[in-house]
């Protein structure tokens, strides 16, 4: 009985760390990646669609993005979509491609989106930790209702409390990892 619990808190654990990973890669570092138009939508025949269902997206070089819409009608949404985004990049279009390229970032820039990580990290292990209550509270639910026993009891928020700290020094490691590409960009 437990084990469905430890189960579905692993699952939320996962889905956290999902989100984690995409908030990480919509922050722009120094270098060019697909994953920064990942959270910007156009409007697409009055539906705003994804960048990404709309075009191919390539970074063929270390500093530029390069977008190609599959319907050239496309480019004046994207181009607007881009230019509303907090990127803070100016597109390029010749009519059938957008190009953007990235500056390289300031000291000060560097410092602000390090913090903006740190706090999208620490925002991600308050999640973990709400998921661990969370899971913590049925499992004492399951022991007021006689489900389990106390050795179940015991021994499932042990193992619930030790998948919370991986998944936090997994956190960490996401962070770091991010800070040291915003650092050397």
């Amino acid at each position: 009985m437990s084990a469905k619990t430890e189960q579905e808190c692993r699952h939320k654990m996962d889905a956290t760390m999902a989100l984690l990973q995409r908030e990480m890669g919509g922050i722009r570092t120094g270098r060019a990646s697909s994953g920064l138009l990942d959270t910007v939508s156009a409007d697409y025949y009055g539906t705003m669609t994804p960048i990404r269902q709309m075009a191919t997206v390539s970074t063929p070089e270390p500093r530029t993005i390069v977008i190609q819409p599959w319907d050239v009608s496309a480019v004046p949404a994207i181009e607007k979509a881009i230019k509303a985004s907090d990127l803070g990049l100016t597109p390029q279009n010749d009519g059938k491609v957008i190009r953007l390229n990235l500056p390289p970032l300031t000291e000060e820039r560097r410092k602000e989106m390090g913090k903006m990580v740190r706090k999208i990290g620490e925002e991600n292990k308050i999640a973990l930790r709400n998921v661990r209550r969370e899971s913590m509270d049925a499992v004492k639910k399951k022991l007021k209702n006689k489900e389990i026993s106390e050795d179940e009891e015991k021994s499932t928020e042990a193992r619930i409390q030790k998948l919370t700290d991986e998944y936090v020094v997994k956190v960490d490691a996401i962070v770091a990892n991010k800070e040291k590409e915003i650092m050397e960009g």
